[in-house]
């Protein structure tokens, strides 16, 4: 009993070896973000960080990012929810599908938007034809790069939280004589609520730090296409300085989200 008193929940005794691996592991991933901290210009990092270059790739990425987010969320909550209560034999199909851009290569990604969109795309050809309208190398293009890398986060976290949402709690519902519209946004998404956050917030991050996909298929235009990753990517052959700062801040947020969601993902795949 002392000894369960002493540690803390969910801790263990430690095999030094182990513990020298887990060592290991953390080092590699920590030294590169050290490295890459011990690059930044501290001392100019404020007026680098308000320069206008700066300011218009931060404005680029801040608004496609937050634009790519709110529509992963309004198609991706019933995706997530089709998948967790919809007929096996129908998802396990699609669920691959849905969480292929996770582990695609950007590139590939940034490929398959200008198959399907570009002017001599699938659709896009067709759009172009009827209307003169080119999507790839706009900002369009930086939003729809977002949604495509981004919802299937959404949808991971959330299929997770819906899956682990009591399924006879729904049922009772519906038997009270509750219409599935209802029974979804009274009970099935309040329930789900840390993952619809979680999911949400990965699926901004993962939007506003993407650069293969959005390189291939938005290109990099100051202004108009070029998002905080595109800057750090041409501001490495001219001004590093201006890389590194704009390095920091993209790590900063990342350390944030991480930080802020930890324990809505711990709720979320812990249940």
């Amino acid at each position: 009993m002392r000894r369960q008193a002493n540690n803390p929940q969910g801790s263990a005794k430690l095999n030094p070896g182990l513990a020298l691996l887990a060592l290991a592991g953390f080092l590699v991933l920590a030294l590169p973000v050290l490295a890459l901290l011990t690059r930044v210009p501290w001392s100019s990092f404020f007026e680098i960080a308000i320069s206008e270059s700066v300011l218009l790739a931060l404005e680029v990425s801040v608004v496609t990012s937050i634009i790519s987010a709110v529509i992963s969320v309004f198609l991706g909550v019933p995706l997530a929810w089709y998948l967790a209560r919809g007929p096996q034999a129908r998802t396990r199909w699609i669920r691959p599908i849905v969480i292929a851009p996770l582990v695609m290569p950007p590139t590939v990604s940034g490929i398959a938007l200008l198959t399907l969109m570009g002017r001599n795309g699938m659709f896009g050809k067709y759009i172009y034809e009827a209307t003169g309208y080119s999507m790839p190398f706009t900002t369009t293009a930086v939003i729809v790069s977002g949604i495509f890398v981004g919802m299937p986060f959404l949808v991971l976290v959330l299929e997770s939280a819906f899956r682990q949402t009591p399924i006879e709690v729904e049922e009772a519902a519906a038997t009270l004589g509750a219409p599935p519209v209802k029974v979804f946004w009274r009970i099935s998404l309040p329930l789900a609520k840390s993952g619809l956050i979680a999911g949400a917030v990965l699926a901004w991050a993962r939007a506003l730090g993407e650069f293969g996909a959005t390189l291939m298929f938005a290109g990099s235009l100051p202004g108009v296409t070029r998002t905080m990753p595109m800057a750090v990517y041409s501001a490495m052959e001219s001004d590093q300085g201006s890389a590194f700062v704009v390095s920091a801040i993209l790590l900063a947020v990342a350390i944030l989200v991480v930080f802020f969601l930890r324990s809505n993902l711990i709720k979320t795949f812990s249940r």
